[in-house]
């Protein structure tokens, strides 16, 4: 019998691919076991299926970092997807790594995160019981919620990139405790992309919406990294490569100088623009919001919540979901409806 067309691009990965890659065949498999497809390997239909849930168009309307801008060129959660899926896809391209596993992981990596960008996180995360990560609920996206509460039977590779993709305020892009980093390389590569990628997009917004002036970025570390954004992506993304062929690819790797250029790069974000009093006014209302929707939710979870999930997991996990998939707009909308009195006559 002749092979497949999806059988045929399985074999050239194994010509193609570094021996350390990942190979759509020899996947873990899923946690259903379903009918192969006759033209796509695993990993890119995996990246078909996150492309086309509604928690992946929902990302145009989340907050990045800014909330709600006004002005088109800021970025959102969906375009800043779209640049790790990037940067990820050229950095496992040059190493010869699996280009459809990482561009997966990288388009699923944050489909949990909530409306209102990082404020919107630590204010679900102190009205959720046990805390909320937007990871974990990324997770819990592609297995459960989507595809109406079928989930989406992905492969183990791309859950476990989702699942260990974040690093928060003090973790390190490369070189994690093993059972902190992704169990593949193409789930590392995705998780460097990612601080490549807002490090640099967000100085970027910052400095458009006046926040910061580029020359008060670390001296030291922009000399070492670059004067501009691409030049900063470019010579991070180079290190990334040239440090990880030099250790024979078996982990992804970056210099110490430009390791720690980054990291203090992304400590200075988080000072002045993360966490600046200023930048973030706008989010004592956004945790207001937040707040108070969780209440009214709750109170009427006939109304507003999944029954079935009420019934199996209780009306936290209920809230939860409902808040944590809300865009910015959605939140203020429902808000408006729930607490601002309209009035009883037009005039």
């Amino acid at each position: 019998m002749p092979a497949t067309i999806r059988e045929q691009l399985e074999q050239r990965e194994r010509e193609i691919l570094a021996p350390q890659a990942s190979k759509s065949a020899d996947s873990k498999g899923r946690v259903r076991k379903e009918p192969e497809d006759g033209i796509r390997p695993a990993f890119q239909r995996d990246r078909d299926r996150i492309i086309h849930t509604k928690a992946f168009r929902r990302l145009k309307h989340k907050t990045q970092v800014f909330f709600s801008p006004a002005g088109d060129h800021y970025r959102t959660r969906l375009t800043h997807t779209l640049e790790v899926a990037q940067i990820a896809r050229t950095i496992a391209k040059v190493l010869r790594l699996h280009e459809e596993l990482t561009e997966a992981i990288a388009l699923g990596h944050d489909l949990g995160h909530t409306p209102f960008g990082h404020a919107g996180e630590r204010v679900l995360s102190s009205l959720v019981p046990g805390g909320f990560n937007h990871y974990e609920q990324s997770l819990r996206i592609v297995d459960v919620l989507e595809n109406n509460r079928e989930g989406l039977n992905l492969t183990w590779e791309v859950r476990d990139g989702i699942a260990r993709h974040s690093k928060g305020k003090h973790g390190m892009p490369v070189g994690a405790p093993p059972e902190h980093r992704a169990s593949t390389i193409e789930g590392q590569v995705a998780r460097v992309a990612d601080i490549v990628a807002y490090v640099n997009h967000d100085i970027d917004d910052a400095v458009r919406a006046g926040i910061l002036v580029e020359s008060s970025l670390p001296k030291q570390a922009v000399d070492i990294v670059g004067h501009s954004s691409s030049e900063r992506i470019g010579r991070l993304v180079t290190d990334v490569v040239q440090q990880t062929i030099a250790g024979g690819v078996t982990e992804i790797r970056m210099s110490d100088p430009f390791l720690n250029a980054l990291v203090d790069l992304r400590s200075y974000l988080f000072d002045a623009v993360y966490e600046n009093q200023i930048a973030t006014a706008e989010f004592g209302k956004a945790a207001g919001i937040l707040g108070g929707l969780w209440e009214k939710v709750r109170q009427r979870p006939e109304v507003f919540l999944d029954l079935r999930t009420v019934e199996a997991e209780g009306v936290d996990v209920a809230a939860q979901d409902f808040l944590a998939g809300m865009t910015d707009r959605y939140a203020v909308r429902l808000y408006e409806e729930l607490f601002i009195p309209k009035p009883w006559m037009e005039i």
